[in-house]
């Protein structure tokens, strides 16, 4: 079961605002021992969104949705789930009850419509103006401000997945390796993929301001002892071929 994010918004994409939620995401997620998976960027453009919700709801994956929900024109998330769902949406008793509590007299039919979720969905509490976001599927959703979503998705972590938390031991190291370019070291990483298979290799060049090679981060994350085994092998090999290596807390 993989996780990932869904971040959406027609302002992200165009430039209007930076994106600050997949930042967050990560580091909710590592704090808890958990990793992301992947991450899209979505406009508000209904028929990409429902097309992208039916394939992650047939995924089975754990889906953490920003941004759409609520009720202006310009928000469709919520019809988008529904639509992909195949179900109506309804208003759910208990977000009706939270908007009726915020709003008091001022509550309107269209405040109402952000508690309107796809039939079967369970809320998620927004402790800044009790709005809710909903779940369903393996699915969250919550708003675009951050202030609120953050917490949502925390509260959702920590309520629905504690029992994910810290179950997979993970582990990345890696050496900067100098005079030497990827070219020279693809063989070595294909042999370093195919005998751990479980590891994720990774390689980061560097270059310099005149264009100039620099160095390579080259790595591997994975399960402790796996990481601790790969490396060694990779040491000894810088070794052999004489390209001169540091470890990479001595640069940072």
């Amino acid at each position: 079961m993989a996780i990932g994010a869904l971040i959406i918004g027609d302002e992200i994409l165009v430039g209007k605002r930076q994106d600050k939620h997949f930042g967050f995401f990560v580091g909710a997620l590592a704090r808890r021992g958990l990793r992301a998976d992947f991450c899209e960027y979505l406009a508000d453009d209904p028929p990409r969104l429902q097309a992208v919700l039916a394939r992650t709801f047939a995924s089975g994956d754990i889906v953490f949705s920003f941004g759409g929900i609520g009720a202006t024109p310009d928000d469709h998330t919520r019809q988008c789930a529904g639509a992909a769902l195949g179900v109506p949406l309804l208003l759910h008793p208990e977000a009706q009850a939270e908007i009726s509590a915020r709003f008091g007299g001022e509550t309107t039919p269209q405040r109402l419509k952000m508690g309107e979720f796809p039939q079967g969905a369970a809320i998620i509490p927004n402790p800044v103006n009790r709005v809710p976001g909903f779940s369903i599927r393996n699915h969250h959703f919550v708003p675009g401000f951050p202030q609120m979503a953050w917490p949502m998705v925390e509260w959702v972590l920590d309520t629905h997945y504690r029992h994910l938390h810290n179950t997979h031991a993970l582990k990345e190291a890696s050496i900067y390796v100098f005079e030497a370019g990827e070219s020279q070291l693809a063989d070595l990483m294909y042999a370093i993929e195919a005998k751990w298979k479980q590891l994720k290799l990774f390689s980061l060049p560097t270059m310099g301001k005149d264009g100039s090679r620099g160095h390579i981060e080259l790595g591997v994350r994975g399960e402790p002892g796996e990481v601790a085994a790969a490396m060694v092998e990779i040491r000894a090999e810088m070794d052999r071929r004489g390209h001169p290596y540091r470890e990479t807390l001595e640069l940072k």
